[in-house]
């Protein structure tokens, strides 16, 4: 049973930073990759980042391209997603995935396995 647990939202001022985590179990399948996500207030959900888990190019939505940065720790099995000058449009929900393969995709239909979300909310 795959399970991915998100932490780290918060309430932040507008140019501050947070650091989201996302800590797998059960991922025993050799091929996959690791999304962000997030949903916005009456928005559609969107691809932020990914990652491949054993290694490869990172992937980021134009909006977020030179502040936030994706990484992994294998060891711990953990996803994480450091943000810095944060503004108010990056408020939503934001989820981890994983999709079977070794390529990152933006296309959320791909995503097998989905975390419970974690909430951002930036202040103006």
């Amino acid at each position: 049973q795959v399970q991915l647990v998100e932490s780290g939202g918060g309430l932040v001022q507008a140019g501050g930073s947070l650091r989201l985590s996302c800590a797998a179990s059960g991922l025993t399948f050799s091929s996959y990759t690791m999304g962000w996500f997030r949903q916005g207030p009456g928005k559609e959900r969107e691809f932020v980042a990914g990652i491949p888990w054993r290694g490869g190019s990172t992937t980021y939505a134009d909006s977020v391209k030179g502040r936030f940065t994706i990484s992994r720790d294998n060891a711990k099995n953990t996803v994480y997603l450091q943000m810095n000058s944060l503004k108010p449009e990056d408020t939503a929900v934001y989820y981890c995935a994983v999709r079977f393969g070794v390529s990152v995709v933006a296309d959320s239909q791909s995503y097998a396995y989905w975390g419970q979300g974690t909430q951002v909310t930036v202040s103006s």
